[in-house]
């Protein structure tokens, strides 16, 4: 388990090229047949992916340690999104089949989840946030037509994408994570611009549907002190609450966002015109 701290505004201005990389960019979130995990001291957030390809890949007590508790989930709530093949997701001998772009909620208190792929020429690629949770809500599978979505942006800001909202309050019930998946549409390039910070959530973008010679620009750092991370396929980005996450790719993308913290209100920001970016 990799574990990154918290980071100081005052810090990150502070940073170059190599340091900002280090803190806030999650270069690898696929193995195969393994799990990958990072732990962010930014409101705790756990992100990773789990790539099973001919054998099952089992998550459980041996996270506890390093956790403070017995087992992975004794104390906290998973959101896994699949972006790959068919897969089976079993928690705690429940079996859950759950398809490319279709979402599993596991609450507060699963033992053991495991991870399989249904075809082994075309695995699953189960990516996941987990946060801290101090009650259990059920279990639940959402599929992209369960999910809400919100069209937004217009050709012309080459921002019309489609914000597919999976584990939100009107989906299902969670103690504090929220999670969907953005489809930007053919020709537009740019995600959440103008863009906002929200002082109440921190937010974990996981970009993905990029080819080897595609890239996000991905824009972070304080509205009058911005930077810029280069993130490449099946990569993610930590943002703090007091950071700007917004992106433009040399082609379209998909991504993934995440939210933990204070409040699951969606549109609860403080939005940064374009003319106030420095």
């Amino acid at each position: 388990m990799q574990v990154r701290q918290s980071i100081h505004s005052d810090h990150a201005k502070q940073l170059d090229t190599a340091g900002l990389r280090r803190e806030f960019l999650i270069e690898k979130i696929f193995e195969k047949n393994a799990y990958t995990m990072t732990y962010s001291h930014i409101d705790r957030i756990i992100v990773g992916g789990v790539m099973p390809i001919e054998k099952t890949v089992t998550v459980g007590d041996e996270v506890g340690k390093q956790l403070g508790v017995s087992y992975f989930l004794e104390r906290r709530e998973l959101g896994v999104i699949n972006i790959g093949g068919p897969g089976l997701i079993v928690v705690d001998g429940k079996t859950y089949e759950i398809g490319k772009e279709e979402a599993l909620y596991v609450g507060k208190g699963a033992r053991q989840v495991e991870f399989s792929s249904v075809d082994a020429q075309h695995p699953a690629k189960f990516y996941y946030n987990s946060a801290p949770a101090h009650t259990r809500f059920p279990d639940k599978k959402v599929t992209l037509a369960e999910a809400s979505p919100q069209t937004l942006g217009d050709p012309a800001s080459s921002n019309r994408r489609t914000i597919n909202k999976f584990l939100v309050p009107d989906v299902l019930e969670t103690c504090q994570l929220t999670m969907g998946l953005t489809k930007l549409e053919e020709g537009n390039l740019w995600n959440t611009m103008p863009c906002h910070t929200h002082d109440r959530r921190m937010e974990v973008y996981f970009y993905f549907d990029m080819d080897e010679e595609t890239a996000v620009f991905h824009m972070m750092g304080e509205p009058q002190e911005t930077r810029h991370l280069l993130v490449h396929n099946e990569q993610a980005v930590i943002s703090p609450s007091w950071s700007i996450h917004a992106g433009v790719g040399t082609k379209r993308y998909t991504f993934i966002w995440g939210m933990v913290g204070e409040n699951q209100v969606f549109n609860d920001m403080d939005q940064v015109p374009v003319s106030a970016l420095r």
